[in-house]
């Protein structure tokens, strides 16, 4: 009787913990699998490589990198970069992802980058910035993301400084608040010409999207002089995005940076 017991005792512990082992690994499995990238935490960028299997987010053409001036290649301005904003474009729709603040946008505005035509598709922020130029760390970053006919994606980097205040930042910041996971459809005029971007002198380099799936051959093209906002202006952007929205900085392994002026 008693050696009965003595030998079922540890089958019954072992069937339980075998059990309960395979719940456990069920329910890792199933919390790993609904994990979701983020900007803290077990989901920050340091981890997006682990929960973003397939996407490019381990390669070696990453994206922000810290520009260094001196060592990027200069080139004489020759219009490889024609700004094509026409003050008609209208704004569809804002839109708070979760990740940032994103204003998407109808045809109009374009660009024509390397004698390839670029169309404005969106604009976001992150705050503070993910590029850095000679280390420096700006307090917010605006996206200007423009995609082509072939797919190829080339996207604007403004970088912003604090000083007096933005019309165009008015402009944006008049569809705010806006909650998590909220829309609002707009369909107003924008005239993004006021950027004055023409002539101005820019970096540029081969890299990828900041965000899973970090896509990689973006075109990126950094603005040297940052764009003038206001305190409050950013941090009104600020509130209404997670804290912290930014990549930190990627290797550069084998690209060159380019000096347009």
């Amino acid at each position: 009787m008693y050696v009965k017991i003595a030998l079922l005792l540890p089958l019954t512990l072992m069937a339980n913990m075998s059990c309960t082992n395979s719940k456990h690994d069920i329910s890792e499995g199933l919390r790993q699998h609904n994990l979701h990238w983020s900007y803290s935490g077990e989901t920050s960028p340091e981890h997006w490589i682990d929960i973003e299997k397939n996407s490019d987010c381990g390669g070696r053409h990453q994206s922000p990198i810290n520009i260094i001036h001196n060592n990027a290649n200069p080139a004489k301005n020759q219009n490889e970069l024609n700004i094509q904003y026409a003050p008609n474009t209208l704004i569809s729709k804002v839109e708070n992802n979760g990740h940032s603040i994103q204003f998407d946008f109808e045809a109009g505005d374009s660009i024509n980058y390397h004698n390839e035509t670029y169309h404005l598709k969106q604009i976001h922020f992150h705050e503070p910035s993910e590029h850095r130029i000679n280390g420096i760390i700006y307090p917010i970053e605006m996206h200007l993301v423009h995609v082509s006919k072939t797919g190829s994606i080339s996207v604007l980097g403004l970088l912003g400084e604090e000083g007096d205040e933005s019309q165009l930042f008015e402009f944006f910041e008049s569809f705010l608040p806006i909650k998590e996971g909220m829309i609002k459809d707009i369909h107003q005029k924008i005239d993004l010409s006021s950027l004055f971007l023409e002539d101005k002198p820019y970096y540029s380099y081969k890299g990828s999207l900041t965000t899973p799936p970090c896509t990689e051959n973006v075109n990126w093209i950094v603005f040297k002089e940052p764009i003038i906002l206001s305190v409050e202006e950013v941090l009104k952007l600020k509130n209404n995005m997670p804290i912290n929205n930014y990549r930190n900085e990627q290797p550069l392994n084998d690209r060159v940076v380019t000096y347009h002026f």
